[in-house]
């Protein structure tokens, strides 16, 4: 599986720490910045994140800013992108199976790291529901924008 990952400098540490044990799961990880605890526009690593999600370059996108907020507003103006920020794992499996979301976004002030790893790992390894009430709501929410 290969991951899209990005950071602001906000989400800058946690982003290092998850990237590491991505790859010593034998995720493939493409690292979209940011690359150093300097400021930057969290918009701009969203975009690519997405992007990446989008044209399949990547299977799944993590994106982590200081609260998550942030970034999750910016991915899921993307279209095709659903994004979903998780704090805990329930949220992370339910992101995954009732909304088939592609996108995670972490609070890199909000959570620590043991947590964030736990929400990864649940949101990798969940598939989601594909009932067609699961679908029917997805595909009503994709017709808003």
């Amino acid at each position: 599986m290969i991951l899209s990952i990005g950071s602001d400098h906000g989400g800058y540490h946690l982003k290092e720490e998850l990237k590491k044990r991505l790859e010593s799961g034998g995720y493939d990880v493409l690292d979209r910045g940011c690359h150093s605890p300097e400021a930057v526009d969290y918009p701009d690593i969203a975009i690519e994140v997405s992007r990446d999600v989008v044209s399949s370059t990547s299977d799944l996108g993590i994106l982590i800013c200081g609260t998550g907020i942030g970034m999750s507003n910016a991915a899921s103006r993307v279209d095709g992108v659903t994004a979903a920020l998780c704090t805990n794992s329930y949220m992370s499996r339910m992101a995954r199976l009732h909304n088939d979301a592609n996108v995670l976004c972490l609070g890199g002030r909000v959570i620590g790291e043991e947590l964030a790893w736990d929400i990864v790992e649940v949101f990798l390894s969940t598939e989601p529901l594909t009932d067609e009430k699961y679908r029917r709501r997805r595909k009503k929410v994709e017709d808003i924008g």
